[in-house]
């Protein structure tokens, strides 16, 4: 299993400025425990042993949480001067890996996979990019991913209504080494310009997993997960 993790946790969190202070959206509160605390329990339980946090605005806050509440895991900050977009964050991040390949998640979406199932069909495949898509029914605020018999990606959906499908879940197992090689700009969008613009002539795969998922980034949903992940 892969058994390095970067932390997306560099968002303004603009849209819950209605419900949350003024913070980044990983450190909202979830029944008086910051969210990303349901992240790493997640990722500690099954087995993650070292953590990259992708930080940005506020970064300090982050910080502080993570050295006084997790003061035994092996962990790097890597803090952005400026917004880099979700790309330039993730390759500035793997700059720090270990080993060739490392999880990759959001800081405000819990998605509880079976991380060593995705970690191994990334490495039997030999892929550059495993996403975990979460099957889901009459939606219309995720763009719609599609595979193959062979769990290839072959597209992305722009966002409309669709009655079902499989949407991003925002966990990724990523080859570094591969993805680092890519002649990419400082600032970037890892969906547009890596997955969209490489889907054809690159390894990526989609393993569907119908797992607790929450996205904490509309207000509806952050007080959604109050509820739900009180009873979690």
């Amino acid at each position: 299993m892969i058994k390095e993790a970067i932390i997306l946790a560099g968002g303004l969190g603009t849209r819950l400025r209605s419900v949350v202070a003024d913070m980044p959206k990983c450190m909202a509160p979830v029944n008086g425990i910051p969210f990303i605390a349901f992240i790493v329990d997640d990722l500690v339980k099954q087995g993650v042993e070292r953590f990259i946090f992708s930080l940005g605005y506020k970064s300090e806050t982050i910080i502080d949480f993570a050295e006084s509440s997790y003061q035994h895991l092996d962990k790097v900050y890597v803090v952005e001067n400026k917004q880099l977009g979700t790309g330039g964050a993730i390759k500035e991040a793997s700059k720090t890996v270990h080993g060739q390949n490392v999880l990759v998640l959001n800081g405000d979406t819990l998605f509880s996979i079976d991380l060593e199932e995705l970690s191994d069909i990334h490495t039997k495949q030999n892929a550059e990019c495993t996403l975990a898509l979460k099957p889901m029914t009459n939606f219309s605020r995720y763009g719609s991913v599609i595979t193959n018999s062979n769990a290839r990606v072959t597209a992305f959906n722009e966002k409309q209504f669709c009655e079902s499908g499989l949407i991003n879940g925002g966990v990724y197992a990523l080859n570094c080494s591969s993805f680092l090689q890519h002649q990419f700009p400082g600032i970037f969008s890892f969906e547009k310009e890596y997955l969209e613009k490489y889907l054809h002539t690159h390894h990526f795969y989609g393993i569907a997993f119908d797992d607790y998922f929450i996205d904490i980034g509309i207000p509806e949903d952050y007080e959604r997960a109050q509820k739900e992940l009180k009873e979690k």
